[in-house]
């Protein structure tokens, strides 16, 4: 049997990532068998490798191996497509045509987007998982085939079979074993090292010095989410490759191919989860602007909890520290190039209760502002898209529509 690293090096497999050697090491296991498998995983995460090491490295191996997307045939012609048609079995028929069951004989069949198959031709599937055999569209006659299937989906088996959009009884002759993919983002330094084959693969392309990311660039290329995978950094890495004069890039000139990189929720999960460096001005401004409110909170209960009291003196000087404290805060993330609002030192007992309603008027009228500036910028990239423009700013789309509505825009 093959071992897992020489499986990788064959099929120009990158990465060393845990869930991915055990889903390799999973077909290198059921390849010697004819049983059926479910490759699972997300678009874009490499689940076309599978089907070919599982062929590969069986004894099929020297017969015929058929890719076929479901997705991409017409509802109306799948069934010819797989199993064939008679002479004059619909409109344009003119003669008998061989399906891909009947071409693959002793062979493999990947069956990709699976999940994409009509209930009719999922009947046909089952026929041929359970005896091996089909019937020709517009025939009678059933004939006989010993294809082994092996196919692949980025659906939700169980949310369609739910929604009775597939077969519970397809499923389970499909997935005798189940075989899932990891997301590139759960990957972790695999992302490097796919951008950098993908950099050397198109310097030697299109015939140019590889690129190279500066150690902000990596980190961020790293903390990136990739809804599209492998197929997405690949081309991300592409469109670096062409469009830049200079061949080592910064964070600064990579976040403009990551879209959708300053979502607001991940924006604040990042920042109560790690004290990582932020990738652009707009993340730090968040940052601050959260991390104000929260100091300006604990002034506020810390004033009424002291006013309660009745102990002015000590009003005045736990007032003196926080401040103090937020002004020192608000210094230090200064050095990011953002505008922070600047705390005076001095306060007395006449207007110590007034400060602090000053700094709540000020962080509402902040933001405030910088709330109405980020759907404007929103809705501009976006073309006036609102369905866009709300996913992109975190929030749903009737909250986007009430705040066009609140502040006319």
């Amino acid at each position: 049997m093959e071992n897992l690293q020489a499986t990788k090096q064959r099929f120009g497999i990158i990465g060393n990532d845990t869930k991915l050697n055990m889903a390799i090491e999973k077909a290198i296991r059921v390849a010697p068998t004819d049983i059926s498998v479910l490759v699972t995983g997300e678009s874009g995460v490499g689940k076309e490798n599978i089907p070919k090491i599982i062929h590969q490295l069986s004894h099929r191996k020297h017969a015929k191996y058929i890719a076929v997307n479901c997705g991409a045939i017409p509802e109306g012609t799948i069934d010819s497509e797989l199993f064939g048609h008679e002479k004059g079995a619909f409109t344009g028929a003119t003669s008998t045509r061989k399906g891909y069951f009947e071409v693959a004989d002793g062979g493999t069949i990947f069956l990709d987007e699976v999940g994409e198959l009509p209930l009719t031709t999922q009947v046909r599937l089952l026929r041929v998982l359970e005896n091996g055999e089909f019937i020709k569209v517009g025939s009678s006659q059933v004939q006989k085939t010993n294809v082994r299937i092996v196919a692949a989906t980025n659906v939700n088996m169980m949310q369609a079979i739910s929604k009775e959009k597939f077969r519970e009884d397809l499923y389970y002759r499909l997935s005798t074993i189940e075989i899932a993919l990891p997301p590139l983002r759960n990957r972790g330094t695999d992302i490097h090292l796919l951008f950098r084959k993908f950099a050397a693969d198109f310097a030697q392309k299109y015939r140019m010095p590889t690129i190279r990311l500066e150690e902000n660039a990596t980190q961020l290329l790293l903390k990136y989410n990739y809804p599209g995978n492998i197929r997405q950094l690949k081309n991300i890495t592409e469109q670096v490759s062409i469009l830049e004069e200079t061949r080592t890039v910064s964070a600064q000139k990579l976040i403009q191919y990551l879209p959708n990189l300053n979502n607001l929720p991940t924006v604040i999960e990042k920042s109560s989860s790690s004290n990582s460096d932020f990738a652009t001005e707009r993340d730090i401004m968040y940052k601050i602007l959260f991390d104000m409110r929260n100091d300006i909170n604990d002034l506020k209960q810390l004033t009424l909890d002291l006013m309660q009291n009745g102990d002015k003196d000590q009003v005045q000087e736990e007032n003196h520290n926080l401040i103090e404290r937020i002004y020192q805060k608000e210094k230090n993330d200064s050095n990011n190039n953002i505008e922070v609002l600047k705390i005076p030192t001095n306060t007395s007992n006449e207007n110590s209760f007034d400060f602090a309603e000053t700094i709540e008027e000020d962080e509402s009228l902040s933001l405030h502002d910088k709330e109405i500036e980020m759907i404007k910028k929103s809705l501009e990239k976006n073309n006036g898209k609102r369905k866009l423009a709300a996913k992109e700013l975190g929030i749903s789309e009737r909250t986007l529509y009430r705040k066009i509505k609140q502040y006319e825009l």
